[in-house]
Parts: structure tokens; sequence; C-alpha cells
């Protein structure tokens, strides 16, 4: 009898602490949303006026060329235009990004399914990026087979995905390191790889590179501009497309590889030459 006592005493313990951690998870649940809806009201609110703004500096620097104020490069004027610009940017683009995040946490927007030719889709993305390589002196490796199959996907999320991991590695490589675009095709999946040489990160660090404002301690964060929202938001849009990425950091490479299911036909070349390893496409040396 005592045994029994003993055991539906546990088991009420149990029920009591069961029923009061759900309702602790209940109450965490409505205060995540409530904060959700705090930062999108927020967001909102902020892109009314900070257009406003760009609008403003848009027309104030069609004056001052025109009165040919900003003709001499270096004059305060020139200057002081810069540094609005340049903030109105980066306020823009944080308030864009917590709005793309709220939404992407609540899952409101659809897929926009669009076929494209890959590799040519990626050429067209990397094209703007050349020039910026080219002058941090980064040197820009493209490793790109020309018979991948078409692919069908949102190019809007894919498009964030790669934009963010290219400037990612921009912002992070030293000067005559190499940035290296690399893409494979599998029966099963699709890589993408966005690799970048001369730094390397902890397994520490890796492990909360995808948190939502983390920023690398051992990096200065005066060096980079940034919130850390960036590959939180490219975290974000890799589960939109069910897909996963996956990170590393190895003699002193950094890669992040974006793996895209689908299938490909089994007569299909890739099908046979995917699974022998062999290397396919060409290198470019060009940046």
């Amino acid at each position: 009898m005592q045994q029994v006592a003993n055991e539906c005493a546990f088991a009420i313990r149990q029920a009591r602490f069961y029923q009061a951690s759900q309702q602790r998870i209940e109450e965490l649940e409505r205060l995540n949303h409530l904060k959700d809806d705090f930062v999108s009201t927020v967001s909102h609110e902020l892109r009314a006026p900070m257009t406003n703004i760009r609008m403003a500096v848009e027309m104030l620097e069609a004056v001052l060329k025109q009165s040919q104020t900003l003709e001499a490069k270096h004059s305060s004027a020139t200057r002081y235009l810069r540094i609005l610009r340049d903030e109105c940017q980066r306020e823009m683009s944080l308030i864009n990004n917590l709005l793309d995040l709220t939404r992407l946490d609540i899952n409101t927007e659809p897929l926009v399914l669009t076929t494209n030719n890959l590799s040519a889709w990626i050429l067209q993305i990397l094209e703007p990026f050349s020039e910026r390589f080219r002058t941090q002196q980064q040197q820009l490796h493209i490793d790109i087979p020309t018979e991948i199959p078409v692919l069908t996907t949102d190019f809007f999320q894919l498009e964030g995905i790669l934009v963010e991991l290219l400037n990612n590695a921009y912002k992070y490589t030293p000067a005559n390191e190499t940035i290296a675009v690399l893409l494979r095709a599998t029966p099963s999946a699709l890589r993408l790889s966005v690799s970048n040489s001369g730094v390397e990160i902890s397994k520490d660090e890796l492990a909360h590179i995808f948190d939502k404002f983390y920023r690398i301690p051992s990096h200065n964060p005066w060096n980079h501009k940034g919130t850390g929202l960036g590959l939180a938001l490219l975290h974000k849009r890799v589960e939109q497309l069910q897909s996963t990425i996956i990170v590393s950091s190895e003699q002193k490479w950094i890669t992040f590889t974006l793996q895209i299911p689908w299938s490909i036909e089994q007569d299909h070349p890739l099908a046979d030459s995917s699974k022998s390893g062999e290397p396919r496409g060409q290198l470019n040396n060009g940046a």
C-alpha cells in the first residue's frame, strides 16, 4: 500500500509539473507572438519616414548637382551627402530584413515557382560582384557546369540566399585571397557552395552563425557594418525552399553549402558523372 501511495504521489507531481510546463510554453509562445507583432509594427512604421528621407536625399543630390556644388569630389557637401545616402540605405536594409524575417517566421507568403537555366542564372548574379571583388583585390573562382538541367524553384528567395553569401564573402575575405563558387548536381540534390579563404571560424562560433543578431566575437563589428540578421534571414529562406545549408571552416577556408532536393532523369549524363565524382565545367580565374 505504501509503494502504491508513493507511485501515485509521484504521478501526481509529474502531472502537475507537466501542466505547469505546458502553461509556461504557452506563455512563452504568446510573448514570442507579441514580440513578432511589435517588430513588424515598428518596422512598418519606420519604413515610411525612411522612404521619405531617402527621397529627400535624392532630391538634395539633384539640386546640388544642378548648382554644381558636387563637382568638387572632396567638398564638405559631397562628403555629407555620401554619409546621408549610405546611412539611409543601411537603415532601409535593416527594416527590410526585419520585415522579411517576420514574414518568413509566420510563413504567410507562398513560394512563387518558376523554371530557369540555373548555370546562366548564377553567372548573371555573379556579374555585378566581379568588379567589387576586383576592387578588394579578391580572386574569384567559378566552377559551374553548363550541362546542369533547368531548375524549378522560387528564384527570388534563391537570389536572396546567393546574394547574402556573396556579400558575406566580400566583407570577410582579405585582399589577395580567394572566393570560390561551385555548383554540382547529383541524382537527389543540387549543391551550390560559396567558399572564401584567409579566415577561420571556431566550431563554437559556427554553431551560432545562423542565430539572429549574432556577431562573431573574434571579428571587429566596427570594421563591417551590419546587424547580424543577414545569415538568419538566409537560413529562413533556405527552410522555405525546403532545402538545407551547412557551413564548415577548416584550413583557413569557410564554406557554405546549399543543398536543394531535386531529381535527375537516370538517362541524363549527370546521373552517371555525379557518381564518379569527376570534376565538370570550367574554372574561371577572372577577377
